[in-house]
């Protein structure tokens, strides 16, 4: 038996992932991609940039692990859109005109006044988002390219959700994946079908023409087979042709497919689990065989995940790009970096090391930010308030801004965040999931200040998956069920993901953590009266 290939395209790198059928990772590289930001709230890639990104971390994630034989090729991506033209080039979604920047990038923010629109229509489609569809989503986007950009939008023959350009590029095929034409285009999966006169009522008509040819005339659900790697392609990734590549997944997707299914306490009950997925911005996915209507959470969508199942997928627009913001923007970060820079180590280890030490041995962080509250929605609340206006705030700020002072601020965005995963934890809860239990894998995972915060704020035990690359294993499962390793997406999980370190609340931080998020809550309470009072002045 060969190996397995995992390609994952986050916000800032292409990765790339040789695993074993037993999910042992056996190589693994990553090459940087390139970000454009044209203007506020407008942030913009390139597809062709992209694609060369994810042939240089396959050809090295492939040296790594020794050139073994790949049995099958499965690819995720952040839910961003790409724009090509009949023959397959870039179209530009820059206002400027810049001809390689082709594709929206999922935190693109300019589709504001379009989301807002589509929401005012009450439409039956948006019931399965929460019952307010985001402005990160695509048909807001596609509305703002129509509006700001006819003649480009009219060029345009084929809308990519990212996860689909990449599987379109490696086979040719222009297949839609059921998880992001569901989570992100509206599709309605339980039916199998396009709602027409969802698009026709927005403005976006000419895209049901030719049976939706121009954002996905035929879909397919996780775990199909979409076809063989093409000569082409194989030739820019340095593979052999011909192998079985699966439908694409989304990145945070792909993730819960890494730890959602690890086995635990000899069972696995879907209705008390979370799977947490880190990184520039963290989703929250929680599966069960009903649908269940969630305000303010995206969903329920049928198949978007787990086959069968209905996913409900929470959401925090900024979390690690929340914390690089506050410490970065830090005066006392430059002389921190350059420390860390000379130990080898991560700035956020020097700051966790300040807070061990302000805290005293053997003492718990969380009571050092007592009195340093941060709301969280720099970036906007993606859930469960859906309010894309909501801005961040800091409370308890003095004329201090020592190291110490950027550890304590480092310490109250943790908890801020912590909070939110709280937040979207009663949420689900109330519609009648009983989450005690976190599978956390991503970036944040690797900070351990995160984690107890997460576990202390949440009451919930966090549990990381063996292997740390879970996104990339989560790929790699979407390949062994394409390639026929597993029958299943199911059985690949049991067979290829594991629980690993589990980390458990303190009961001692109960009190204060109930006190910390009935700040956060007053936080909104409070932003919402500031906007009141100054209304209209």
């Amino acid at each position: 038996m060969g190996a397995l290939l995992g390609i994952d395209v986050g916000t800032a790198s292409a990765r790339a992932g040789v695993f074993s059928a037993d999910g042992t990772l056996l190589g693994h590289a990553s090459q940087p991609i390139a970000l454009w930001r044209p203007a506020a709230g407008f942030v913009q890639q390139s597809s062709e940039d992209i694609w060369q990104a994810v042939a240089i971390a396959v050809r090295a994630a492939m040296n790594g692990a020794g050139h073994p034989a790949i049995d099958g090729i499965g690819f995720d991506a952040t839910c961003s859109l790409v724009a090509l033209d009949a023959e397959g080039g870039p179209v530009s979604v820059d206002p400027a005109g810049a001809a390689a920047q082709n594709v929206i990038v999922w935190m693109d923010h300019r589709a504001e006044v379009e989301a807002a629109a589509i929401n005012a229509g009450g439409h039956d489609v948006l019931a399965y988002v929460g019952g307010r569809i985001s402005l990160e989503m695509q048909t807001p986007k596609l509305l703002w390219l129509k509006r700001h950009l006819p003649e480009r939008f009219a060029r345009i023959a084929h809308f990519f959700d990212l996860p689909d350009f990449l599987t379109y590029k490696a086979t040719g095929s222009r297949t839609r994946s059921l998880c992001s034409t569901v989570c992100k285009w509206t599709y309605l999966g339980h039916e199998g079908r396009w709602d027409a006169a969802y698009f026709n009522a927005i403005g976006l008509g000419e895209l049901t023409k030719d049976g939706f040819a121009r954002i996905g005339g035929t879909v397919a659900p996780l775990g199909e087979k979409l076809g063989g790697l093409s000569a082409e392609a194989a030739a820019t990734l340095g593979l052999p042709p011909g192998i079985p590549v699966g439908v694409s997944a989304i990145d945070a997707h792909a993730g819960g497919l890494g730890v959602i299914g690890a086995a635990l306490d000899g069972a696995t009950d879907f209705d008390r689990r979370l799977a947490l997925i880190g990184g520039t911005s963290s989703c929250h996915m929680a599966v069960s065989r009903a649908p269940r209507f969630v305000p303010g959470i995206w969903g329920p969508y049928f198949s978007a995940m787990l086959p069968g199942f209905w996913l409900n997928e929470g959401g925090q627009s900024a979390t690690g790009a929340l914390l690089d913001h506050i410490v970065q923007s830090h005066p006392a970060y430059p002389a921190l970096a350059a420390l860390a820079a000379g130990e080898h180590r991560h700035v956020f280890a020097v700051l966790a090391e300040r807070l061990t030490a302000l805290a005293g041995p053997g003492m718990a962080h969380a009571p050092l930010a007592r009195d340093l509250h941060v709301m969280p929605d720099f970036h906007g609340n993606r859930s469960p308030r859906a309010d894309a206006s909501l801005r961040g705030m800091v409370s308890g700020l003095t004329l201090s801004a020592g190291p110490d002072d950027l550890a304590l601020l480092y310490l109250a965005t943790i908890q801020a965040i912590a909070c939110g995963t709280r937040h979207i934890a009663a949420a689900l809860n109330a519609q009648g999931y009983a989450i005690d239990t976190i599978l956390a894998c991503g970036g944040g995972t690797r900070d351990p200040v995160y984690l107890q915060a997460h576990a202390d704020a949440t009451g919930c035990r966090i549990v990381l998956a063996r292997e740390d690359e879970a996104v990339l294993l989560g790929s790699a499962i979407l390949g062994a069920v394409a390639s026929g390793v597993f029958p299943c997406i199911e059985a690949a999980m049991a067979g290829m993901s594991r629980a690993g370190r589990i980390i458990a609340p303190d009961p001692a931080m109960r009190n204060f953590y109930d006190a910390k998020y009935a700040v956060f809550q007053r936080m909104h309470d409070d932003q919402l009266a500031y906007r009141a009072r100054m209304a209209g002045v």
